[in-house]
């Protein structure tokens, strides 16, 4: 089947093309009578679209988007809601000159190698563009998840060797690297600034956290929440690595340290006086903080000679010129924010079937 769609009962599809005519999604399975407007999408678009700062790609497109469908007088009707952003900078000529030509780093020989045929300009479906889809369903997600009370922040948690050491959450959209830390936002800017210098390029981490998220939702045990997380995270361009809670750093603890001890807060609620699980166990939300890191590459698309073949094996030396991300932190920010709050709106949904309501 396409792998063109996500989700189960909160359902996302995207489509188009980095350099066709526009991009954009279709959401299926929202319930009717949720107040959406343009501006609730704009603003997340905004957050991801292109020529932001100097530590983005200076492609400059508006990123408008529209809705079609599935919204009248101000409130989602139940039926699918169709939006669109229309491209409006696309410069597929830059391509020209290395459309036979297999980018290192790209998807360009894998997409040959799986259909015989492929769209060379910008990558087509596989740019890190057809994320605009992502975010604006994700903006629909977000507003679904805020009526029960949960809220989803991103940011840039390392850029190389540079790491946070405060989180200061409202420091995360005053800089261009969307980090928590203005001491260290600076330097990763001037890093980043160095390595556009040198016609080369910056990997790093994104962390996400999810709050307010209700006790039971996921569904075991091939939906586990942790898995559809998983997922969705590792379907977003560039992404290497993902964990959980405390992820990899659980294999060098004992349980006697890793477990989180069970108590009745004052409220008469279950929770937990540590987050080692980072908000999951046994595939089901516990009702604590989910704590997600995703590792990026560094962008593939630099001006530096790399060596090559083209589509016929022939030996070629490549250089990727044009407008590209030196980074894709500071844009991925949204983007995972986008895809958490996708995963729980859909499990939000389907634990409403989870058992009999009294």
């Amino acid at each position: 089947m396409p792998g063109n769609s996500f989700g189960h009962v909160f359902r996302l599809t995207t489509w188009g093309e980095s350099h066709g005519p526009g991009v954009g999604c279709t959401v299926d399975g929202c319930p009717a009578g949720l107040p959406l407007a343009v501006t609730d999408i704009q603003h997340e678009l905004d957050r991801r679209r292109v020529g932001q700062s100097k530590v983005s790609s200076p492609r400059q497109e508006a990123d408008q988007v529209q809705i079609l469908s599935g919204v009248f007088e101000g409130r989602t009707t139940g039926a699918p809601i169709t939006l669109v952003v229309f491209n409006t900078d696309a410069r597929s000529g830059s391509y020209e000159a290395i459309k036979d030509l297999y980018r290192p780093g790209h998807a360009d020989y894998t997409w040959d190698a799986k259909y015989g045929f492929r769209d060379w300009r910008g990558g087509g479906r596989s740019s890190a563009r057809e994320t605009i889809g992502r975010v604006a369903g994700g903006a629909v997600a977000k507003l679904l998840l805020a009526q029960a009370g949960v809220s989803i922040v991103a940011y840039t948690l390392q850029l190389e060797d540079l790491r946070a050491r405060v989180f200061d959450e409202d420091e995360i959209e005053r800089n261009i690297m969307r980090c928590p830390d203005a001491e260290v936002a600076a330097q990763m800017i001037e890093r980043v600034d160095a390595a556009r210098r040198a016609l080369d390029s910056l990997g790093g981490i994104v962390e996400v956290r999810a709050r307010g998220v209700p006790p039971g939702l996921g569904e075991p045990v091939f939906d586990k929440l942790q898995a559809e997380i998983g997922k969705a995270m590792f379907s977003i361009p560039a992404i290497k690595g993902v964990e959980m809670g405390e992820g990899f750093a659980v294999a060098g603890l004992r349980g006697s340290v890793n477990n989180d001890p069970f108590v009745r807060r004052a409220d008469g609620s279950i929770g937990t006086t540590s987050n080692h699980h980072g908000g999951i166990l046994g595939g089901i939300s516990t009702g604590e903080e989910i704590v997600v890191r995703l590792a990026a590459k560094p962008p593939a698309s630099i001006a530096q000679p790399q060596q090559t073949v083209d589509r016929a094996g022939n030996a070629a030396t490549i250089e990727v010129h044009g407008r590209h991300d030196p980074t894709v932190l500071p844009r991925l920010v949204p983007i995972a924010e986008a895809m958490l709050a996708l995963v729980l709106a859909d499990h939000l949904l389907r634990q409403r079937l989870a058992r009999v309501q009294v």
